[in-house]
């Protein structure tokens, strides 16, 4: 049974004794202390502590309901690609709760320091080995509670996600135009059947991160390590590259036509050459980015799947998202 807990919870200190007592059982029985009081970060889709100890700093993450499956996800992948994540302390699969040690410095930081886009090109294939070695698994992780975002089920996923008018807020102040909203309805068999055309190329679906970002890559001596999986799905690999070559034109002003980004999206495919020709790659990457705005959409749905007023700081990201299904892909430009 589970007992996933969210916001309102988090702020009762019968709660928090409970989670810091946990916190501790855990800590001891890896021979660690803590050393001080938590510094909290609370989201509506998640509480965050770090967590000091006499041997550096830890990390308790609790999530909602709509993002409980990062738990159990994160223990998978580090028992099936333990160099590509990092191994948690604990996690409690019914309470959604995880201990993770300090991965130290984050893409980000590195790239403040030195931005050569070189640091991507060595990041990207790391996840995409990661990708590989979790596709043999996809059916133990959407039966663990992963959600199922394959190309042959996120059509009907649109379908339900407009009949959510209240997530849509249509009509309503950053919410989606009635005129857009009417525009995805008619989009509906078009979207499935580029769906179909991503499935047909026979391209293995896998975990797919959804928030790959800089500040979600820890970057260090031991290689690159990739973290906070509550956006994850499982799901065409290539979605990946809508967040991740978008955040990187955000940062460095590139437009879409640059040769730096194709560059970083061939370092990324290249994983998969050894089974696909690479004109079948670049064709399924365009597909795979262009249907992802729905992932994204359905993910931040599932983040504020809470009565948490904050939410609303939110709101718009669940229209905002599903209206970017219309928009240029981040390798190509406006028309």
């Amino acid at each position: 049974m589970t007992t996933i807990t969210g916001t309102s919870d988090w702020s009762s200190q019968a709660w928090q004794r409970r989670a810091r007592s946990w916190v501790d059982e855990q800590l001891a029985s890896a021979g660690l202390r803590a050393g001080g009081p938590v510094e909290p970060r609370v989201r509506p889709w998640s509480l965050v502590w770090r967590v000091p100890t006499d041997d550096g700093p830890v990390w308790f993450k609790a999530n909602n309901s709509g993002t409980a499956h990062e738990a159990v996800l994160i223990a998978t992948l580090a028992s099936l690609t333990p160099e590509r994540v990092l191994t948690p302390l604990a996690v409690d699969r019914q309470r959604g709760w995880s201990l993770l040690p300090d991965g130290g410095e984050s893409l980000r930081d590195v790239l403040g320091r030195d931005p050569d886009l070189r640091h991507w090109e060595r990041a990207l294939p790391g996840y995409a080995a990661l990708q590989l070695a979790t596709a043999p698994h996809v059916d133990e992780l959407v039966a663990l509670g992963v959600p199922d975002h394959r190309p042959e089920v996120l059509a009907g996923l649109f379908a339900d996600l407009l009949d959510d008018s209240g997530s849509l807020r249509v009509g309503a102040e950053g919410g989606l135009a009635v005129e857009t909203y009417e525009r995805l309805r008619a989009e509906v068999p078009a979207y499935a059947r580029r769906c179909r055309r991503l499935a047909d190329f026979g391209i293995g679906a896998t975990v797919q991160h959804d928030d790959l970002h800089d500040g979600n890559v820890f970057a260090s001596g031991a290689g690159y390590r990739y973290f906070d999986w509550g956006d994850a799905s499982v799901a065409h690999p290539f979605g990946t590259l809508l967040v991740t070559l978008r955040s990187i034109r955000y940062a460095t002003a590139l437009s879409a036509d640059d040769a730096s980004l194709v560059r970083l999206r061939d370092a990324y495919l290249e994983a998969w050459t050894d089974r696909y020709d690479r004109r079948t790659l670049v064709e399924a990457a365009d597909l795979a980015m262009n249907l992802g705005a729905v992932s994204r959409s359905l993910s931040w749905r599932r983040a504020l799947d809470t009565t948490d007023p904050a939410r609303a700081e939110y709101a718009e990201a669940v229209p905002g998202w599903l209206a970017e299904l219309f928009a240029a892909t981040p390798l190509r430009p406006e028309s």
